[in-house]
């Protein structure tokens, strides 16, 4: 590639659709300000720019003033977005039914979701297994924010009481670990670093302030950045302008599973694509994306910390990071396919008309293609894992990967 140009301002092609969203009140001005204040001092002491990884967690995770850590209603109708755990107990139910083999296949396992939200698939997932007469020997949650595990007892104390003496909250993965490793919409929450194509350059997006607002600036990659980007995109023929992100920090949290994962297996659901989709040449402005009041939009750089911050993921090296630590990819498909498989029709099978309907709206949102059903993949990895998880039994596209 040629040689880089010094660092410069970086203008997305097209501006983000930002307008008509809702004013922030006077106490989410407040604690808006005072993490930019932070920002700000951090990008000067830093030299004038912060790599967009940096940013992004700060933003998500700054004590006390972060979107995940400053107590903001982020789940469900009357937050800025609604996962599938508040959707209903279906996820949770499907779920036990691909989890209970492995945690039978190892006695004395454990279970072990990280990121677990409001707490309400810890609760449904607890409630199912002990349906299936497999509990796991204990039920612990990966948190980072103090404000979301209050919530997470919360709700266990509200809706599995008798179980919750089985849930403990940890700060950092184990060491070494047996069982069974789940993540619901976590790696997309894991800070992207960006990366920008100009005449032929690859070029790290960072973020800067000028004046009265975070503005982007480009600036040559670091050695890592470039030394694994510009392999992956080699041969794609992305046009030049394409803005794209990397999730260096998840694909190495899934490595760091997988090495401590001494038997068992880790599932993970989220929204992304295999490479050859992820990065296309038709999704040139990336995949970041923001959620604010339930309304989404593209500007990551306005609204700091009041919204999340998501990006979609690249299941390709998911599944390289797994495989490359040593565990054996098990399943990779679709949302809509592993329900499918999983059961899910049948569980709307109840007498009651009234609960039937809203079972099947549940079931629509969660497998329909233009719903979460196509979008949202799942995928499957194991050491000493025998058989075929019921999930990924109808539509495996492994292949794909």
């Amino acid at each position: 590639m040629p040689s880089d140009p010094p660092a410069s301002e970086y203008r997305p092609a097209t501006a983000p659709e930002t307008a008509g969203l809702p004013a922030p009140d006077a106490h989410e001005r407040a604690l808006g300000e005072r993490l930019s204040a932070a920002i700000r001092d951090e990008i000067a002491r830093a030299g004038g720019a912060l790599p967009f990884a940096r940013f992004m967690e700060l933003a998500l995770y700054a004590p006390g003033l972060g979107y995940y850590s400053a107590g903001h209603r982020k789940f469900g109708a009357a937050g800025d977005f609604v996962t599938a755990p508040e959707l209903g107990n279906l996820l949770a139910r499907c779920l036990a039914r691909n989890i209970a083999p492995v945690l039978r296949e190892l006695p004395n396992s454990d279970l072990l979701e990280a990121g677990a939200g409001s707490g309400a698939l810890a609760a449904d997932l607890l409630l199912a297994l002990e349906a299936l007469e497999q509990l796991p020997r204990h039920y612990f949650i990966l948190e980072v924010s103090a404000e979301l595990r209050a919530r997470q007892r919360a709700t266990l104390a509200q809706r599995a009481a008798h179980l919750a003496g089985r849930v403990q909250w940890l700060d950092d993965l184990p060491a070494a670990f047996r069982g069974v490793v789940l993540g619901n919409e976590l790696l997309d929450a894991i800070p992207v670093q960006r990366f920008h194509l100009t005449n032929g350059a690859l070029r790290e997006l960072q973020v800067a302030w000028d004046r009265d607002r975070f503005v982007w600036r480009e600036a040559p990659p670091g050695a890592e950045l470039e030394s694994i980007v510009a392999p992956r995109i080699a041969l794609l023929s992305l046009p030049d302008g394409y803005t794209s992100e990397i999730g260096l920090a998840a694909e190495a949290w899934v490595r760091t599973v997988a090495e401590r994962l001494t038997a068992g297996a880790l599932l993970l659901i989220d929204y992304g694509f295999p490479r050859h989709e992820f990065y296309h040449a038709q999704r040139a402005h990336g995949t970041l994306m923001c959620h604010y009041r339930q309304r989404a939009h593209s500007d990551p750089l306005i609204l700091v910390g009041l919204q999340d911050l998501t990006a979609h993921i690249d299941f390709t090296a998911v599944a390289e990071a797994a495989h490359g630590a040593g565990l054996d990819i098990l399943g990779y498909t679709s949302q809509g396919q592993f329900l499918l498989a999983s059961g899910i029709a049948e569980l709307a099978n109840v007498a009651d008309p009234k609960t039937r309907l809203t079972l099947t709206q549940e079931i629509k949102k969660l497998t329909l293609p233009h719903e979460m059903g196509e979008l949202f993949k799942v995928i499957a990895a194991g050491r000493d894992v025998d058989g075929v998880l019921p999930g990924f039994a109808l539509n495996d596209r492994r292949g794909r990967l």
